[in-house]
């Protein structure tokens, strides 16, 4: 991969000729790294037809952006598809060997199609908790195959490390892990054991294979997300002893773990109502 000057953020506009004016491997054999961050699709609710409205209707544009809509939803979404064309388009000219990740912070809001999955942003149901992720690497990746592999966000800086030649700084060991061998084919999906919490109605979970431990409040939840996605047959009581398992392992993470500071403070989410 060739190099250039890391910045944390680029807009499309800035992206494409940060890209096409790295220098080559060849000129320079060092990594280069772009981070690209899109606010779509999010609130503010924002598309072009606003303006227009906005206009015809001699109305503020954020009283029409305000709530949103599917047909505002879908205009960010062309816009975003198109935006990250313009990237790729640029990769493909630069001819750079570039490996290319793309993938969501957290899951989807409002009018995002979430299923088959329960839950949605500031939840750690699995609606919450899962979002595309694709991988292109053009020469090192297959094209159009899909892996059953376990991944979370952290594996991202290994796998670029990785991609890059790059040996992770050794007084600062990764928390995630290299997903390369899978995505090429040289190692099989392996089981992995992952951990989060959330300030948000004071959630924890712990997933290990397809046995989740999922806590919201005061209220504990077993599932085998492997034959139940959606959450929706909690086996608590019929098995106790996983659950207090993988209780003890949350617990044990959290205790190696920063504190959440009291200063955070919980947002709105509709779990309650997904779950009772």
């Amino acid at each position: 991969m060739p190099t250039c000057t890391v910045e944390p953020r680029y807009s499309t506009e800035r992206a494409t000729p940060a890209i096409e004016e790295a220098p080559t491997a060849a000129a320079a054999p060092a990594p280069y790294f772009l981070s690209l961050h899109y606010n779509a699709p999010h609130w503010p609710w924002s598309a072009p037809s606003i303006e227009m409205a906005a206009r015809e209707r001699e109305v503020d544009r954020a009283e029409i952006m305000e709530g949103g809509s599917p047909r505002i939803y879908g205009e960010m979404m062309q816009i975003l598809d198109a935006g990250i064309g313009r990237v790729i388009d640029a990769v493909r000219r630069s001819g750079k060997d570039t490996l290319v990740l793309f993938t969501s912070d957290n899951g989807g809001e409002r009018y995002s199609n979430i299923w088959p999955f329960v839950g949605r942003k500031w939840d750690l149901l699995e609606g919450g908790l899962r979002v595309p992720q694709i991988v292109w690497w053009p020469g090192h990746i297959k094209a159009g195959q899909v892996t059953d592999q376990v991944c979370i966000t952290m594996d991202l800086t290994a796998t670029c490390l990785a991609a890059a030649n790059v040996a992770p700084a050794a007084d600062h060991p990764l928390d995630g892990k290299n997903l390369l061998p899978v995505l090429t084919g040289e190692a099989p999906v392996s089981e992995r054991t992952l951990y989060w919490r959330m300030a948000n109605r004071n959630q924890r979970a712990i997933r290990r294979g397809d046995w989740k431990y999922l806590k919201v409040s005061d209220r504990e939840f077993l599932f085998d997300i492997g034959y139940d996605p959606r959450e929706r047959g909690n086996l608590a009581r019929k098995r106790p002893d996983l659950l207090t398992e993988l209780r003890g392992l949350w617990e044990d993470w959290n205790r190696a773990m920063l504190p959440v500071p009291d200063s955070v403070t919980p947002g709105l989410s509709n779990l309650q109502e997904m779950l009772w």
